[in-house]
């Protein structure tokens, strides 16, 4: 007998051999079973039981069981897609972040998608079961040329020799799968498509551009309603609606994925770097400004250049090639190597908000969020290897200190040694020891993305969650033990007088600024908090008699170190008072008879109507400690 681990904890003994299908375990509702783990390998409900091992069942609403159940619906779209459309030939069908997407060497119109939705209700109604085969890798060959799906054959071709090769079949529909899936349609269902993409095949822009159909997919309905309105949040608070209509940036085809902010814009963007620079001075860092344009030799030596050549931009100069930089890290090299250091120095901590450009492929370009020309928030810590503790938790405290200051809540993730890495693994393993150590030490929790560090060293990522429930990658911590300072013999004197290799630390806090305000936008909704909104208060005369009062207060406001506007249209208060709501303005204003005679002012927030009558230095007292205190 094998004993098997339900989702709620409790266990039941099938026989050896038996299919888990036998198993009790709920098959409808949200708690369902979906899918099985064996010896932590995920299998299908049909597999039979082990003679010895471990079985866990998976439950829909787990991770684990959401990336079947949407990989599952991704078949049966590409399903309704060959049923609805002749010859059609098939790309990848993955899962992904609450969805799933497919790619079709087709053309299919928007349009189309409701069509595509009704046809595949009618295969989750017929409650086909998906049935598992394999084939040899000649079989599978054979059986993809013949039915003319030219990049499954691609993909087979890739694949080494002698491994097993499992398709999965649901009805008339076939597909090149390692699986699992749930055990029949009728399992899925609380789904919806949400748009159709261009994508080059593989991602290469040498390939042929295929219609990749996208959607969503849940455990139960409630799940995808919670969905659908997080959507409609999310569409209202969209930055590049946003900033149209408080008139702070646009993008134009005469610089693809260029910000070019506005003068409210502006001040948006310079309230948070200056803010920021002021932090960092309070974290001890030296701020340093490095040129745009360097030559190509040092991004060989670096190895840049190997790594990271599509996404970069080269000029000739004096019959000389050079690089627009993608990032600061050699010019910081250059700055240390100008004069010998010691060990007393260190660490060294430079940061520079420097301006890099980045060529991001045209299908992928989104507003502010994946710009070519961008802002950096970009610092390298240049240690003794005894001071990486110390200084990753120092760089934890001021990541959690910037994301605290915009209430947005974070996860940690610690990202290792990816294919193209450069160094022995001796030291990759010391250096990914080295951050692994730091987060145990806090008593944090992190989760491991294998692979995915820099190809010079580990990385701990966050991930903030903005007031929508949205994460997004942000701040990264990388170690780097291989690149910085051997590639550009960097050196320091040791307390024993010799010179010794230091250590590198390349962090980013906020990232982009450019994607960073992009995503306190849509975080806000464009309510900015009073320190950052580009016009803090606006002043609003009653009529004309009140017009030059209204202006002297203007003048004390701004000379207080406040952003005030005035509204002198011959337009009713209500109106004015509306306009300044629209367009986002914190605090209003009003002056009238009264307050020309009392040299007061008539308070009101946008978010919590009038406050009263304040005299100006009242107001300004008050208006200052709310900057101050960044609420």
């Amino acid at each position: 007998m094998v004993r098997v681990i339900l989702p709620d904890g409790s266990t039941v003994e099938v026989e050896a051999g038996s299919p888990l299908t036998n198993v009790p375990a709920p098959r409808k509702g949200k708690g369902r079973v979906v899918a099985a783990k064996i010896d932590g390998n995920m299998v299908d409900l049909s597999a039979p039981a082990p003679a010895e091992g471990e079985v866990h069942l998976i439950a829909a609403d787990s991770p684990e069981g959401l990336s079947v159940l949407r990989h599952s619906t991704a078949h049966v779209m590409a399903q309704a897609v060959c049923r609805m459309h002749e010859d059609v030939k098939l790309g990848i069908g993955p899962a992904v972040e609450d969805g799933f997407y497919y790619e079709f060497d087709t053309a299919i119109k928007p349009d189309g998608l409701p069509e595509i939705e009704a046809e595949m209700k009618r295969i989750i109604k017929e409650d086909i079961p998906f049935e598992r085969f394999e084939l040899t890798r000649d079989e599978a060959l054979e059986k993809m040329r013949e039915a003319g799906q030219t990049y499954k054959v691609e993909l087979l071709e890739k694949l080494p020799e002698g491994e097993a090769i499992s398709f999965y079949r649901n009805g008339d529909f076939e597909d090149l799968c390692r699986g699992p899936h749930v055990p029949g349609t009728g399992a899925l269902g609380a789904f919806m498509l949400t748009n159709i993409a261009g994508h080059y095949w593989l991602g290469s822009e040498a390939n042929p551009m295929l219609s990749s159909i996208w959607g969503v997919a849940f455990a139960d309905r409630a799940a995808l309603k919670e969905y659908r309105r997080l959507r409609e949040e999310a569409e209202r608070r969209d930055h590049r609606k946003l900033g149209k209509q408080l008139d702070l940036f646009s993008m134009h085809d005469e610089a693809p994925a260029a910000a070019f902010w506005h003068p409210k814009g502006a001040i948006l963007f310079n309230a948070l770097t200056e803010w920021w620079q002021n932090v960092l001075k309070d974290y001890d860092y030296l701020e340093v400004r490095t040129p745009l344009i360097l030559k190509r030799e040092l991004w060989e030596r670096s190895g840049h250049l190997d790594h990271y050549r599509e996404h970069m931009y080269f000029t000739m100069s004096d019959d000389v090639e050079m690089a627009v930089k993608p990032m600061n890290c050699p010019a910081h090299a250059l700055i240390y190597k100008t004069r010998m250091h010691s060990y007393r120095e260190l660490p060294i901590r430079y940061a520079e908000l420097g301006i890099v450009h980045r060529r991001e492929k045209t299908g992928v370009k989104h507003g502010l969020m994946r710009v070519r020309h961008i802002t950096q928030d970009d610092a390298h810590i240049i240690l003794l290897p005894e001071q990486i503790t110390d200084e990753v938790n120092r760089l934890i405290d001021l990541a959690d200190y910037a994301y605290t200051t915009f209430g947005m809540d974070y996860t940690l993730e610690l990202s290792t040694k990816p294919e193209d890495a450069m160094g022995p693994d001796e030291l990759w393993d010391q250096a990914t020891d080295a951050l692994r150590e730091a987060l145990d030490g806090r008593g944090l929790e992190y989760t491991i993305n294998e692979g995915d560090g820099a190809f010079y060293g580990p990385k701990i990522d966050f991930h903030i969650r903005d007031a929508s429930g949205r994460s997004w990658q942000c701040a990264t911590v990388q170690l780097d033990l291989v690149m910085f300072a051997e590639r550009f013999d960097l050196t320091y004197i040791g307390a024993d007088g010799a010179e010794h290799r230091p250590v590198v630390i390349h962090r980013a806090i906020l990232g982009s600024i450019e994607r960073f305000l992009g995503i306190l936008i849509e975080h806000y909704a464009g309510d900015f908090p009073l320190w950052l909104a580009p016009e803090q208060v606006r002043v609003l005369p009653i009529a004309d008699a009140h017009l030059e009062a209204s202006r002297r207060i203007v003048d004390r406001l701004k000379a207080a170190g406040l952003r005030a506007g005035l509204d002198d249209r011959q337009e009713k208060t209500g109106a004015k008072v509306r306009q300044a709501t629209i367009e986002k303005v914190p605090y209003m204003l009003i002056i009238g008879d009264r307050e020309v005679n009392d040299g007061t002012a008539s308070l009101r927030s946008k978010k919590k109507g009038p406050l009263g009558s304040l005299s100006l230095e009242e107001t300004i007292a008050k208006l200052s400690e709310e900057v101050d205190n960044k609420g």
